[in-house]
């Protein structure tokens, strides 16, 4: 593994250097002249309009051809914190210029994940919710001035000869035998295109630059395609679309977008959003100042792919239950996980904004969830493996009361009632017959208190015809209740939570782990023989998930969904937003109360 790529753990609070360039900006007044019509517009539309209420614009962008991830998550908080930290605005953009890949699932469950994460697009009575594709026909006049100045022309060679005519990185590129068309003849080529008299691949408009550039993506980029196809929100309307690089830059420019902040694979295409912006500005289409494109590392994170071919893969080949499975590294699955709003604003402060690649390790992630829900989630207390303890000398049909704190930090939420009878539930691993060193729980002769209860004596135990106990046997201490005065009378080492057999409630309980068992999921491995390709695939945690039947306090069967909770003992539950119903609630495992990979040997 290189240097750049060894797991970090993030300090408390991160540097963020895009808050510098913002700053300074400011301080320079660089925005302060911009105009704003109130709506995405051209220099003529904006140019009548009052100053731009907003010191700042940002914008975060998403394709709608999937589901968002936990990148994403960094770069939502990023660019909707920085408009509200220095009285922006930040408008949610739909890059649907694809036709092919885009649907309507996409854009309302990425609605729905940026208001998860308690974001939103209206502010100061603005709603900058848009659609690129609803500039489509200022998108096609900008080509057509590029057209019309001399700066763009329409190539017929084949995607093949393209290619091929492109350069390397050492060799330059060769001209189209087409560059030298005239304007006149391109513009009716476009128009044409445009009426849909030519067959996908048959023309395509280049941007003219430069073919010896050593930066491949000026070799005279490709600006509009033919697509014969149904546009989610245009309908049949085109039948040419414009490429990614082209559109975005002119997207960010009629958004009035000061700071558009993007991740570092973009950083090549830079000069040619410069170039993009400039030629249209120099025709009067667009107002200056013009966005600036600012690059910032991707989120990497450990035991994780982000790759969107592998996430419809692990789906498609049902390695998980759907996007939002709750081990996905999805937001749909993430909040179906029980990971918060909270913990991701936290994670993001953590590990900050930086210029280079770094591969944060998942302990920081989840690490960062353990803080929140430590502090917001109540207690209560589950038995995840029953095994049945009979207090022999309590009487039989008796039931009290025996009260826990809701949360031992915060006082002020008082306590509940959870019911003592004279059988009750105990985790399987609270008893052993012959005790190892060290087992200070429940063993023949051995005292241990029941939590919030009494401390009890265990006098034996009962097995089945197959050896395996199915029952411990145990007698009560009657002054020893956790409250009276008589607690502490008797000192005991071990402590023990349980639920009542007669009054609690039975549930599926889903045991949510890693999707992947190794830090770096395909990678090739110390030890591996050389050329050796590995299979992602084959790093899956085959215990990832196990569905338990459990047994909880009465309390719970009232648990809505998405109510999350600490599990003593075991971790930080939440109620599944999907399966739970009304008086049956089912509960995911968002995260241990302790990180139990660290140790782990590598595999």
């Amino acid at each position: 593994m290189s240097k750049e790529n060894t797991p970090v753990a993030a300090p408390a609070a991160a540097a963020n250097f895009i808050k510098n360039i913002v700053e300074a900006d400011l301080a320079a007044g660089k925005h302060a002249q911009r105009r704003w019509a109130g709506q995405p517009g051209t220099a003529a539309d904006h140019a009548a309009a009052p100053l731009d209420p907003a010191k700042i614009r940002t914008r975060f962008p998403p394709e709608p051809n999937g589901y968002l991830h936990f990148g994403h998550a960094k770069s939502i908080l990023l660019n909707f914190g920085l408009a509200e930290q220095y009285g922006g605005r930040c408008h949610l953009r739909f890059d649907d210029t694809n036709p092919e890949k885009e649907e309507q699932e996409y854009v309302d469950s990425i609605v729905d994940a940026v208001k998860w994460l308690g974001c939103s697009w209206e502010t100061a009575g603005e709603n900058n919710l848009y659609y690129a594709s609803n500039y489509f026909d200022w998108m096609v006049q900008f080509a057509e001035y590029l057209i019309a100045s001399g700066h763009a022309y329409v190539d017929s060679q084949s995607a093949d000869e393209m290619r091929l005519n492109r350069g390397t990185l050492t060799q330059a590129g060769i001209d189209s035998p087409y560059r030298k068309r005239s304007a006149a003849e391109s513009m009716d080529l476009f128009k044409r295109m445009q009426a849909g008299e030519f067959a996908d691949g048959a023309h395509i408009l280049r941007a003219k630059i430069d073919m010896a550039s050593p930066n491949i993506n000026l070799r005279d980029p490709a600006i509009y395609r033919i697509r014969h196809a149904t546009h989610h929100n245009t309908g049949d309307k085109w039948c040419v679309y414009p490429m990614y690089t082209f559109a975005h830059p002119i997207e960010d420019a009629l958004e009035n977008i000061t700071h558009s902040i993007c991740t570092l694979e973009f950083e090549d295409q830079r000069p040619f959003y410069d170039w993009l912006l400039e030629r249209l500005a120099e025709g009067g289409l667009l107002q200056r100042p013009l966005p600036q494109q600012i690059e910032f590392s991707r989120l990497n994170l450990t035991y994780v792919v982000l790759s969107k071919r592998k996430l419809i893969q692990l789906v498609e080949e049902k390695h998980v239950a759907g996007w939002d499975d709750p081990r996905m590294p999805t937001l749909v699955g993430a909040r179906r996980r029980g990971y918060t709003p909270a913990g991701f604003r936290l994670f993001a402060e953590r590990i900050g904004v930086s210029k280079h690649d770094s591969l944060i390790d998942y302990i920081v992630f989840e690490d960062c969830f353990r803080e929140v829900l430590n502090e917001s989630a109540e207690r209560r207390v589950a038995v995840l493996d029953p095994l049945k303890l009979v207090i022999t000398n309590y009487p039989e049909g008796q039931t009290e009361e025996a009260f826990a704190p809701n949360h031992p930090l915060k006082p002020e939420l008082g306590k509940r009632t959870m019911p003592f009878s004279r059988e009750l539930w105990i985790e399987a691993e609270d008893f052993m017959e012959e005790p190892s060193k060290g087992f200070h729980r429940l063993y023949p002769g051995n005292m241990a208190r029941l939590k919030y209860g009494y401390i009890v004596k265990c006098t034996g135990c009962e097995k089945d015809a197959a050896g395996k106990v199915v029952k411990v046997l145990c007698e009560y201490l009657p002054d020893t209740k956790s409250g009276t005065p008589g607690a502490d009378s008797v000192k005991v080492k071990g402590n023990l939570h349980w639920v009542s057999a007669a009054h609690g409630y039975t549930a599926e309980v889903r045991l949510y782990d890693r999707l992947f068992a190794v830090p770096a999921p395909g990678a090739r491995r110390e030890g591996d023989p050389e050329g050796l390709e590995r299979d992602y695939l084959d790093d899956i945690n085959p215990n990832s998930k196990q569905t338990i039947t459990a047994q909880l306090e009465p309390s719970l069967k009232e648990a809505k969904a998405e109510d999350c909770f600490q599990f003593e003992r075991h971790g930080y539950f939440v109620a599944d937003r999907v399966d739970s119903k009304a008086g049956a609630p089912v509960f995911n495992r968002t995260v241990t109360l302790k990180d139990s990979w660290s140790a782990k040997p590598a595999k």
